[in-house]
């Protein structure tokens, strides 16, 4: 027979509430009310022995700290999709956009560059390299909410603006999505490279390639396009700074830059209106916390790589957006989180620490 967390009962305990409950009905039947009473009152007491004991053996449940994400844990359709190839996308053939896993719910869609899906099958086959939007799947309900991943390495603001990527993703979108932005770690060189202007102006360079001319916008005017049509599309915009590279100072802090592509982005949110998570600060501040010694391996390959991060610091990149995120004053991906966000503190970048 299952035990079902109550004690043998061969316990000394249980034995001797046993032995009161049977001295106590085995008293004569001629026995007087004070006898009786005294009866009564002996078997009251060893049930309550008897229930108390059960309670003291039974197991105790408690909200535990979810077990450690692993690569397995993430639906590989997040990531990748079915063959074949859609006509002018990247990967010479081997690369197929993720869908919906559930059309008829809503999608969070996943858009920019390698520190959100690293390599061209996002699968960790490149350097060992992943990027914290394959990670940050588990931390949403699936039965609630679809998560698909469209980064791809190597883009720009720009480039993914005006090239496959935004163009097949845009007719997509539908009423209720959420697209998660986060660019800039492409985006410098101007327009002679593959990135954007500096700054969040209306300035504009004419660039000719190839008997075709481009006319290169700003970093802040790429991301303001990304806002307004994924608004046009009745989905609900959101940007993130981009993530920081690994370069300490001389006293052990994070060496930032908060005068271009993080503030820039930080503008385009203010000036649009749209939720922002400061993924930059969030991610820089748990690294200084964590120490050059915890941080330096989570950067692959180790110890040359600046930027790209294995497995355990894509999921540390995860925590920080879903941090954010639950800071914002108003989050609107909240009725979506599933059980493991619960175990991530929300934090405010205005004080750096969890809220109360």
């Amino acid at each position: 027979m299952k035990n079902f967390g109550i004690m043998p009962s061969t316990n000394n305990e249980t034995g001797r509430a046993r032995h009161s409950v049977r001295a106590a009905l085995l008293q004569p039947r001629g026995a007087t009310r004070s006898t009786a009473f005294f009866i009564k009152a002996t078997i009251s007491k060893a049930l309550i022995g008897l229930f108390l004991l059960c309670v003291s053996a039974a197991p105790i449940f408690s909200a535990e700290t979810p077990a450690a994400l692993q690569i397995s844990d993430i639906p590989r359709n997040t990531q990748m999709g079915n063959p074949p190839a859609p006509e002018g996308a990247p990967g010479g053939g081997k690369y197929f956009p993720p869908m919906p896993a559930h059309p008829d719910l809503p999608t969070i869609w996943l858009i920019g560059d390698s520190t959100v899906r690293n390599g061209t099958l996002g699968d960790g086959s490149n350097l060992n390299q992943w990027g914290w939007g394959a990670p940050i799947v588990a931390y949403f309900n699936l039965d609630k909410v679809n998560v698909v991943n469209r980064a791809f390495g190597g883009t720009s603001s720009r480039s993914f603006y005006t090239g496959f990527f935004w163009q097949n993703l845009r007719p997509l979108i539908k009423k209720g999505d959420y697209v998660i932005m986060q660019f800039g770690a492409n985006d410098n060189g101007g327009a002679s490279g593959k990135g954007a202007l500096k700054g969040v102006g209306p300035e504009t360079q004419d660039i000719t390639r190839n008997g075709k001319t481009e006319t290169v916008h700003t970093f802040g005017w790429y991301l303001t396009q990304f806002v307004k049509e994924t608004r046009e599309q009745g989905a609900t915009p959101i940007i993130c700074s981009l993530t920081p590279r690994k370069n300490w100072t001389s006293d052990n802090h994070f060496r930032r830059d908060n005068t271009t592509h993080a503030a820039w982005a930080a503008d385009v949110a203010k000036t649009t209106g749209t939720p922002f998570v400061d993924l930059y600060e969030l991610i820089a501040r748990k690294y200084e916390s964590l120490g050059q010694e915890k941080v330096t391996p989570l950067y692959v390959p180790t110890p040359k790589e600046n930027l790209h991060t294995g497995w355990d610091g894509a999921v540390i990149n995860a925590e920080c957006v879903i941090a954010g995120l639950k800071g914002l004053k108003e989050d609107p991906l909240a009725p979506y989180l599933s059980a493991r966000a619960n175990a991530v503190a929300p934090i405010t970048i205005d004080s750096g620490e969890p809220k109360k």
